[in-house]
């Protein structure tokens, strides 16, 4: 297999704008949530499919320079205007004396909101339910809305430090301070719909409509890499000097994935995953492997 990427690609090193080689390489994975099919007791936050009123236009059939761009909205009389924020869709669907959030059908019921918004950022995950079966969701649309990052609020906010900020102290954060979770959720005005997936598929399907594969795949910024193309990754491993260097394939794209030296590195199913997934936050650098003889796309430049 080496030899066979040695003879048929070129290693084209990937550079940013600003002619750097090196950026953000973080992790994510498939969380697993305690669910239930109907709404009772504990379990009263909805996990939302795509509304019947979000309208999605591909902004490439009207100027192809825009292409992978989508405008997402709702209509009002004849006007179309953003569609609800994260703050709103909540008002509607869960705080008590709602009118209610019936655009969109329920695929789940889960118990815990903070559990339910990490659910949605990393776009994919399996409700546990009391029979121990799961289901899997995978995600189908998004309200539009700009992805604002929970750490970088916290940050700003002054309750976490840069250094701080991982997956397990935002979690632990609102434990602390319950008064203050639904403010700092609503930070982040992107909401995420699912849909239900097969439970028989191998992995969580990424951007690509292909299972995911623990370790090997990777989410990146399809205006600088393509989605399918072999990506070779130079970084370390979670809180640590060791170094984490292997070929991998860019199969999934993210809101928070912007930028040529950007990457979502892939840790699999569950709460191991998690643990190194939320502490990933490296420095790392990309080569893409693109077919020998024909012409890099944007964002790659030169040979290591």
């Amino acid at each position: 297999m080496r030899g066979f990427f040695e003879l048929e690609f070129t290693p084209y090193r990937v550079v940013s704008p600003e002619q750097s080689d090196r950026g953000l390489v973080t992790g994510y994975y498939e969380p697993v949530v305690q669910g239930r099919l109907t709404k009772g007791g504990d379990f009263v936050y909805p996990v939302y499919g795509v509304p019947d009123d979000l309208i999605v236009v591909d902004l490439a059939t009207v100027v192809p320079e825009l292409k992978p761009l989508r405008l997402r909205g709702r209509l009002e009389g004849r006007r179309l205007v953003p569609y609800y924020s994260r703050s709103e869709i909540e008002d509607r669907g869960v705080r008590p004396g709602s009118a209610g959030f019936d655009a969109a059908p329920v695929l789940a019921w889960v118990a815990d909101p903070v559990e339910l918004f990490f659910l949605q950022i990393q776009g994919s995950g399996q409700v546990e339910l009391e029979s121990g079966e799961r289901i899997r969701l995978g995600y189908a649309d998004q309200n539009g809305h700009p992805y604002r990052s929970l750490g970088r609020y916290l940050i700003d906010k002054g309750e976490l430090t840069l250094e701080q900020v991982s997956l397990q102290s935002i979690k632990a954060w609102t434990r602390a301070n319950p008064d203050k979770v639904q403010e700092a959720l609503n930070a982040n005005p992107s909401y995420v719909f699912f849909r239900q997936l097969s439970a028989g598929d191998a992995g969580p399907l990424g951007a690509l409509g292909v299972p995911l594969t623990a370790g090997y795949s990777v989410a990146v910024d399809p205006r600088y890499i393509p989605l399918g193309a072999p990506v070779f990754l130079a970084t370390t491993s979670p809180l640590s000097d060791q170094a984490l260097e292997r070929l991998m394939v860019a199969q999934d794209t993210g809101g928070a994935i912007r930028g040529a030296v950007r990457a979502d590195f892939y840790w699999g199913t569950g709460e191991t995953a998690g643990e190194s997934a939320g502490r990933m936050r490296q420095t790392g650098r990309m080569w893409l492997l693109w077919p020998r003889g024909e012409r890099p796309p944007r964002g790659s430049a030169g040979t290591p």
